[in-house]
């Protein structure tokens, strides 16, 4: 089918103004948030509900058009862009909160609702979402779901499909799938919400989310820790829980990401000692929770260079983690090289030893900013002044690096078409085999995100 031809199609469903096409005004719907994948899309259309999701999916069915979902765009590794034409289908409409329910604990939403609005909203009525993320003003609902997003509560919370009750979400032939139930238990065949979470958009377009919601600590306190290693860290983190307070989020940072954070951001040095290694906890408890948490980390003075301790929020601590994403993004002279990760906890720090290792041999120009979740072995490992021309070769080197250590090529970001070459290092053949043969009985033409994740069998 010819564009104009599609175009006008497309029209007729959502309306002429929410079919794209202009350069200047698609320009940002086809580079992701990195700035490494830009590609190109024959149009983006935006429709306004699930049934003008269903009739732009068969309009593309049809014509046997490629499409490629798109929430907030917020994605790490190209999963979302389309780089050979195909239509993008955002869901920045389907905004609609349809209703929070205090007594089930459950958050019902359009896939367009980001984060922070779905936060919002809960914590009108005393609960909150149990996802946070840096991104949460412009990640979106359906996006954390197809990406099965983690966060810095996943140590207390679980990931996004933890927190899946029900979906609706559209085939590629346009057919509407509804499994909506605010039942902890429903255990009737397969837990079709669970697998559309981390699916990354190949097996069907999600347009309503039904999550369940956390009732959250009435006080929490939060301790940045320097300490001379990751051990030590996960020292305080295990006499913190055996002291009876519940670990809201743990996550760990290098001198290197807090110096890279304070040049950028323009803070002062957070602890008088200057530790190679920092580690930031937020937790909760009985009343005296501040008391034990002090209790802890004179007790363990060993494992301990220097800490200090603020009721929560304490945005400024947090701001030390926050900000790497964006000091990163600044301070690299090419756009970075963003892996998501995971190893078992006691693998971390011989995995960073190892890493710097690797790259001091092969790349001595780029320089490593490794922060992440303490608590569930989640690196994000960023990789700053990479060259074009390094780009495979130094991914290549990392993930081969991390699968040595028992492992994870990503840990919650997905695969996107960043890891799509390496996919076999985290799945044996039969694995890919049996994603495959789903993929292939839901959408045998392969139009949705067509290029990640392993290939359908046509």
């Amino acid at each position: 089918m010819q564009t104009l031809e599609l175009v006008d199609e497309l029209a007729a469903v959502v309306g002429r103004a929410h079919v794209l096409t202009d350069p200047d005004v698609v320009a940002g719907y086809v580079i992701d948030w990195t700035g490494h994948w830009v590609g190109r899309t024959r149009a983006v259309v935006r429709p306004a509900d699930t049934a003008q999701v269903a009739a732009v999916l068969t309009v593309c069915h049809r014509a046997g058009v490629a499409v490629v979902p798109q929430g907030g765009n917020t994605g790490l590794v190209g999963g979302s862009i389309p780089m050979e034409g195909e239509v993008v289908l955002s869901t920045a409409r389907l905004t609609e909160i349809e209703q929070v329910d205090p007594v089930d604990l459950t958050i019902a939403a359009g896939a367009g609702v980001t984060v922070a609005r779905a936060q919002q909203a809960a914590r009108e009525l005393g609960l909150d979402l149990g996802i946070d993320l840096a991104s949460r003003d412009t990640a979106t609902l359906g996006g954390i779901v197809s990406t099965n997003a983690g966060g810095i509560r996943m140590i207390k919370n679980g990931n996004t499909r933890h927190q899946l009750l029900g979906i609706e979400a559209v085939l590629a032939d346009g057919r509407v799938l509804t499994r909506w139930k605010e039942l902890t238990k429903d255990n009737v065949g397969y837990d079709l919400p669970g697998l559309l979470a981390g699916a990354e958009g190949t097996l069907a377009v999600i347009t309503r989310v039904l999550m369940r919601l956390v009732v959250p600590s009435r006080e929490t306190q939060v301790a940045l820790v320097g300490v001379d290693g990751v051990g030590a860290a996960s020292e305080v983190t295990a006499a913190i829980r055996r002291a009876g307070l519940t670990l809201e989020a743990a996550e760990f940072m290098t001198r290197a990401g807090v110096d890279l954070v304070r040049d950028h951001c323009g803070l002062r040095a957070p602890l008088d000692a200057d530790a190679p290694f920092y580690l930031l906890v937020e937790v909760s408890g009985q009343d005296s929770a501040q008391e034990v948490l002090f209790g802890v980390l004179q007790e363990s003075a060993a494992a301990v260079l220097d800490a200090v301790v603020e009721e929560g929020p304490a945005h400024r601590l947090w701001r030390y983690r926050e900000g790497h994403t964006e000091s990163v993004s600044a301070e690299s002279t090419t756009p970075p090289l963003k892996l998501d990760l995971s190893t078992p906890l006691r693998e971390i720090e011989s995995f960073l030893t190892a890493l710097g290792e690797d790259l001091a041999d092969a790349a001595p120009n780029v320089r490593a900013i490794c922060f992440g979740h303490l608590g569930d072995g989640n690196i994000h490992v960023n990789l700053l002044d990479v060259g074009v021309d390094q780009r495979e070769a130094i991914t290549d080197l990392v993930l081969r690096r991390v699968t040595r250590h028992n492992g994870s090529i990503s840990a919650e970001h997905g695969v996107g078409r960043a890891k799509a070459l390496w996919i076999g290092l985290g799945r044996t053949e039969v694995d890919l085999d049996v994603m495959r043969s789903i993929r292939t009985a839901l959408d045998p033409a392969q139009l949705l995100n067509p290029h990640i994740l392993p290939a359908g069998q046509r």
